[in-house]
């Protein structure tokens, strides 16, 4: 089914949007939590209060790229369940994420308006090759690991942290020319 199609059974309040919706992302919408989470039971419950979101948010909004904007409420919900976890000094190895792209980001200015910080990131990333913002977003927004990126791409493990090591590089060196003080 059709993003519009489903939007249109949200913005009608049927519960058949829900079933659509899980049927068409909620592949992607586990990969995302499992991602951060690596806990099957905390993704699982991630994607449902996602959905139950979904469900408070349309109406009123109208979203035009329905998974993008799921995928963000998981992505949100994961970050929150994240923090719960870690707050009981559970550990899911997200930090090492954070870490690898502190050197890009991580010194910035805390009044720094994340929106336009988002922006230059992603025009950063638009003006990359494909295959290079797909590892770059593989390994930074759906948290894989090395390994996954290496086995989905057909790439070394070492070429994958080297595309990622050069990646970062410039994308430190784009928000420095925009006036990030890093």
């Amino acid at each position: 089914m059709e993003d519009a199609a489903i939007v249109q059974l949200f913005w009608d309040r049927s519960e058949e949007a829900i079933e659509e919706t899980r049927n068409k992302y909620g592949g992607i919408c586990r990969s995302i939590a499992m991602g951060v989470l690596h806990s099957r039971e905390d993704a699982e419950e991630c994607v449902s209060d996602a959905l139950l979101a979904l469900w408070n948010a349309i109406p009123p909004q109208r979203p035009r790229f329905l998974g993008a904007f799921l995928g963000r409420i998981v992505r949100n919900a994961a970050l929150d369940r994240y923090d719960y976890n870690t707050a009981l000094r559970r550990d899911s190895g997200f930090p090492a994420l954070l870490d690898e792209l502190s050197d890009c980001v991580g010194g910035a200015d805390e009044e720094v308006d994340l929106h336009l910080l988002g922006q230059a990131i992603s025009a950063y990333l638009a003006a990359r090759p494909a295959i290079q913002r797909q590892v770059f977003l593989q390994r930074y927004w759906y948290c894989a690991s090395i390994q996954e990126i290496s086995d989905r791409f057909h790439f070394t493990p070492s070429k994958v942290k080297s595309m990622l090591h050069r990646t970062r590089l410039g994308l430190r060196d784009h928000l420095i020319k925009e006036g990030y003080d890093l």
